[in-house]
């Protein structure tokens, strides 16, 4: 585990593009904190290090958004709003997590044992003037990712 203080948004926004240097296809990259925290904050900085130039919402209504790349299609899930995990199976959600593409969840817990366990969480931590970001990888797509990130 790596841990990295992020004094401003654009501290955090840079961190989000590192990451994205190092996705490949079939990483689930879990996002964790409170609300507030800087979870979409940090998967825009994902999106535009991939090269995404317009607005990156938060799905939190829709669910999910989905970014097309040259060579990868990312899904951005916010499962906030997941009272079940049983509402992500008919949703058709977990087929997404098939390998081929990068999913990028916040509040991925909601999700139960419906969906496979993250090769990568960053967790983010609200303190009294900036964030701390801790990095967990699960696996070998989870370490490439994190390879100096921190």
């Amino acid at each position: 585990m790596s841990n990295k203080t992020l004094n401003t948004e654009t501290e955090t926004l840079l961190v989000g593009e590192a990451i994205a240097r190092n996705l490949s296809p079939g990483i689930f990259v879990s996002l964790k904190g409170d609300l507030g925290a800087g979870k979409t904050c940090l998967a825009r900085g994902i999106l535009r290090g991939l090269g995404h130039t317009g607005r990156v919402k938060s799905p939190t209504y829709p669910l999910v958004e989905i970014y097309h790349f040259e060579n990868l299609t990312v899904y951005h899930f916010d499962f906030y709003r997941i009272a079940d995990p049983a509402e992500i199976i008919d949703a058709g959600f977990r087929e997404v997590f098939d390998g081929s593409n990068v999913c990028i969840v916040e509040w991925a817990d909601k999700a139960g044992e419906v969906i496979c366990e993250p090769d990568i969480t960053l967790s983010l931590t609200i303190n009294s003037d900036s964030r701390s970001l801790s990095i967990t990888s699960y696996s070998d797509l989870g370490k490439t990712c994190s390879e100096g990130i921190l």
